[in-house]
């Protein structure tokens, strides 16, 4: 039985939503709060990625100041809250905003000119923003990082996901982690139909050509700073609640190797899809993690002790081969031959082979009635031009 591939999209969704659901009890994580935190930080770097994505992919915008402003709503949130004993739901919304008019500055100051511009502008702001937060110790905490306080969760509702779930309360990360799947399901569902609407043709269309968008009444540099602000937006909401979670962020996790590190997490993934940079994200965070210790026989790792000369660290006692840094050397091939073989990802494209097909066959059908339509048409119109004609010969 051949199975259309619009059900094979449907099934692998539905299969992902489900592991996502069941990720904290899977065989491997089984509660255990290390893996719980993985899972969660693979979300947040999810969402990271797919507003990246949302710049980069749909509008060709070149941005380096995503760690930045998730860093810039963090610290306007936990300043406000700190200070001013606001409740942290509001202080929330207070970073969020903030991060939303930040963006539209540099987005009217920047967005007037080619994207190259912006690269290098948001690598400066980036920069000087990181290393005033880390100078302002007596605002921002300096080095030391700055505490925020946890949500005050609805008893209400934390009563029904017991229910429900009853591993609720196995570990803090649990919790945690459920709320950090909710908005990365929300930001993505946002983003998809942001996309889909006529917001998203004219992000494509200044994305393909500036001039021609121009020309169809298209406003280039709004479309642009629109696109800056939304994921700037949603950039700077998911560092609040992730940090409101762990409890802590620091000035060091706005270097400018994290954001690249998000960036190529989008291209591998597929930075002009935003489910393939997600999934792209989720995947190299967790092979990223996985790769730290490979757990081998100890009959294998006794023949690889001279690895140890190239920086590698074999645990006998433990059973493990620890990479180090060539976890990042493997993850920096990856990404060379992305580039080179697989420009659009390597997600990317297996999503829209999926897509495709259906939609060329939803096109042809139309196309096949159109035409029957149309044929018919032309029939009655012989007939009745027949039928005409044998009354006049008749008259």
């Amino acid at each position: 039985m051949t199975f259309r591939r619009i059900y094979i999209l449907w099934g692998l969704t539905a299969i992902f939503l489900l592991g996502l659901l069941l990720y904290p009890i899977l065989p491997g994580v089984n509660l255990q709060p290390y893996w719980v935190l993985v899972g969660m930080t693979a979300l947040f770097y999810a969402i990271l990625a797919s507003s990246w994505a949302l710049l980069a992919g749909y509008t060709g915008q070149f941005s380096f100041a995503h760690m930045a402003f998730m860093g810039l709503g963090t610290y306007t949130a936990g300043i406000l809250i700190r200070d001013t004993g606001i409740a942290p739901w509001m202080g929330t919304v207070a970073g969020v905003l903030m991060t939303g008019i930040v963006g539209l500055l540099i987005g009217y100051l920047c967005l007037r000119l080619r994207s190259t511009y912006l690269a290098l502008f948001t690598i400066a702001f980036a920069e000087i923003f990181r290393l005033v937060v880390k100078a302002e110790v007596k605002i921002t905490g300096g080095p030391n990082g700055l505490e925020l306080p946890p949500y005050q969760r609805p008893e209400a509702l934390e009563r029904l996901l017991k229910a429900i779930f009853p591993y609720w309360d196995a570990n803090p990360y649990v919790p945690a982690y459920y709320y950090m799947a909710l908005l990365f399901f929300l930001s993505l569902l946002f983003m998809f139909f942001l996309v889909r609407s006529r917001f998203g043709l004219f992000f494509r269309a200044v994305r393909e050509d500036e001039e021609a968008a121009a020309a169809l009444g298209v406003h280039v540099v709004n479309t642009r700073v629109l696109a800056f602000v939304v994921s700037s937006m949603i950039a700077g909401f998911a560092g609040i609640v992730f940090h409101h979670f762990i409890g802590l962020i620091v000035p060091d996790q706005m270097q400018i190797v994290r954001m690249s590190l998000v960036i190529a997490m989008a291209v591998i993934g597929g930075s002009q899809n935003l489910i393939g940079a997600a999934i792209g994200a989720i995947f190299i965070h967790f092979a990223l993690e996985l790769l730290q210790e490979i757990r081998m026989p100890l009959a294998v790792l006794e023949n690889l002790l001279f690895l140890e000369n190239w920086g590698f660290s074999v645990d006998l006692q433990a059973g493990v081969l620890r990479t180090n840094a060539w976890r990042m050397v493997a993850f920096g091939i990856l990404l060379m031959v992305t580039l080179r073989f697989a420009q659009n990802g390597l997600i990317s494209p297996i999503l829209d082979w999926l897509a495709r097909k259906e939609a060329a066959e939803e096109v042809a059908k139309r196309f096949r009635a159109q035409r029957e339509m149309d044929r018919v048409d032309d029939v009655e119109a012989v007939e009745e031009t027949t039928t005409a004609s044998t009354v006049t010969e008749g008259d």
